[in-house]
């Protein structure tokens, strides 16, 4: 793989055991399209990549037991001189982010790639690795509701009201629960390439959602998951 140049833009998601599936997955079929349809189209010379990257290049088994290899580790990442134009941060299951927040290495990749990285991502739990990190100082993002109290434990981070699917502060870009990542993504794309390709996708995946039932989610949440 080359080094970087204008015509390409990287957007990296950097995976570990015990992600959340769909975490990786809705952002990926998103970008995916972001990617065709950009090179059918004549007039954009941009070239998106997207990477799935890890601590180590071996079978990565996600919350629930789905097995996904990635495309790089982080050493060929550094080797090949890539950087993340985009990172995109999963979340995962509580034992998986408690292992995560104390794994240096994949701490040290975010933080590296963020200080460069045009724009800051992450979905679900994610943000609390980005919280950790201390990328989110400063901004006002969110998280899947039931680990919002976890966020509300820095006291440098402001959390949006409600459970928002996604918010965006500056560079900084943030998801709710698992499926904001759709909304999210697509929101992204808008943000990159236009609202035109991101319509064009939203229809390609025939992503018009109309649950079948409809819960809630409760008011008051108490007490972090994480502690």
């Amino acid at each position: 793989m080359t080094t970087n140049s204008d015509s390409k833009y990287n957007i990296v998601i950097p995976v570990y055991d015990g992600v959340d599936l769909m975490d990786v997955t809705a952002p990926y079929e998103v970008f995916s399209w972001l990617k065709s349809k950009c090179l059918k189209s004549k007039d954009r010379e941009q070239e998106f990549n997207v990477i799935i990257t890890a601590e180590q290049n071996k079978t990565i088994i996600s919350r629930d037991n789905f097995k996904m290899l990635p495309d790089m580790d982080f050493d060929e990442f550094n080797r090949n001189e890539l950087f993340s134009n985009l990172i995109w941060i999963p979340g995962g299951s509580p034992e998986a982010l408690i292992k995560m927040q104390n794994n240096h290495q994949y701490m040290e990749f975010i933080k590296r790639q963020s200080a460069t990285a045009e724009y800051v991502t992450s979905v679900c739990e994610g943000a609390l690795l980005l919280a950790y990190a201390g990328l989110l100082d400063g901004y006002t993002v969110t998280t899947h509701w039931a680990f919002i109290p976890c966020l509300q434990e820095y006291p440098e981070i402001k959390v949006a009201d409600g459970y928002p699917r996604y918010v965006q502060d500056r560079n900084r870009i943030t998801g709710g629960g698992i499926s904001s990542g759709l909304d999210e993504s697509i929101a992204i794309v808008k943000l990159l390439v236009g609202e035109a390709i991101a319509e064009e996708i939203q229809l390609s995946m025939q992503y018009f959602p109309d649950p079948p039932v409809q819960a809630s989610i409760p008011k008051v949440v108490k007490g972090c998951p994480l502690d």
